[in-house]
């Protein structure tokens, strides 16, 4: 990660040595945004974290880590297509599973359904796309994300 950073400084001096007010520019559109997404970033961070106090790690690891992977992979699913999280918050979340148990097959299933499945945001959808797209796109979203978790299964060997 630090190489990034370092990448990133010297793009930015690059970009400030060959436009002083493009780079002023966009620093300042890049504060405004980010500026934007704190509040909210830091209430999702505040309220995840207040539910995963509360909810015990037995009832997470029977319901997302229990024995059966298949029944893991079904809620971490439907839970991922009906909640609505950022991807900045959905890593951690995404961590913080892992670390209490939950396999890699069911984080994956989770966080991908969570960033292609679009229940909650359905009808802003279908304004743009209409109803049609709308539900095929949710369905290949779907259906891609459990195959893909089936294959992190697969080569993290949690299928055997």
């Amino acid at each position: 990660m630090f190489y990034l950073y370092i990448i990133t400084a010297c793009a930015l001096v690059i970009s400030f040595f060959f436009s002083r007010g493009k780079t002023e520019k966009a620093l300042k559109i890049a504060y405004k945004k980010f500026a934007s997404i704190v509040p909210v970033f830091t209430m999702m961070i505040i309220a995840i974290s207040v539910m995963l106090y509360l909810i015990p790690e037995k009832t997470i690891s029977a319901y997302l880590g229990g024995e059966n992977l298949f029944l893991g992979v079904a809620a971490a699913s439907f839970l991922g297509s009906i909640t609505l999280i950022p991807g900045p918050v959905a890593y951690p979340l995404c961590g913080i599973l892992v670390e209490k148990g939950v396999s890699y097959t069911v984080v994956a299933a989770f966080s991908i359904t969570l960033m292609m499945v679009g229940i909650l945001t359905f009808s802003v959808e279908r304004e743009y796309f209409g109803t049609k797209v709308t539900i095929v796109r949710n369905l290949i979203s779907f259906v891609i994300a459990v195959a893909v978790a089936v294959i992190i299964g697969i080569v993290f060997g949690e299928f055997i």
